[in-house]
């Protein structure tokens, strides 16, 4: 099969949340009728370890086990009040609160992050957090 079409198909079973649930379902019905863990994986192109979970929401759930789970993903590291002191803080010079530069840029917020806060962050992801807050770094020179 062209893989074009293999992903035009896998596409569309994912498109709804019902067709999502269908798919799920199926695959429990492939595992009920004697087919391997391995088997069902290829046969419809989902991770073994997938397939494994669904049929443990099913045992343990019954059929809303299949059903869309909300994935609320990493909780944030800083609190609403701490992003709204970050708003606040990049509206101001670095110099004025003692941090040496013009601009703000990724390694002085994430050293003011520490500081302030006691949290480690990444200078990858205090860039993050300028776009998150509506203004940019400055863009970084490599030579």
């Amino acid at each position: 099969m062209d893989p074009r079409v293999e992903f035009v198909l896998q596409d569309e079973i994912r498109r709804t949340e019902e067709s999502r649930y269908d798919h799920r379902l199926h695959a429990i019905l492939l595992i009920a009728n004697g087919m391997k863990c391995p088997e069902v994986s290829k046969f419809l192109g989902d991770p073994q370890r997938t397939i494994r979970r669904w049929i443990h929401r099913y045992d343990r759930y019954g059929f809303h086990g299949l059903f869309e789970v909300d994935h609320l993903g990493r909780p944030p590291r800083l609190l609403a009040a701490q992003m709204e002191e970050i708003s606040n803080v990049l509206q101001r010079k670095p110099e004025d609160l003692g941090y040496r530069g013009r601009t703000w840029n990724g390694k002085l917020l994430s050293e003011f992050i520490r500081k302030e806060f006691g949290i480690k962050l990444g200078i990858r992801q205090c860039q993050r957090l300028f776009r998150q807050q509506g203004s940019k770094p400055p863009k970084l020179i490599t030579s």
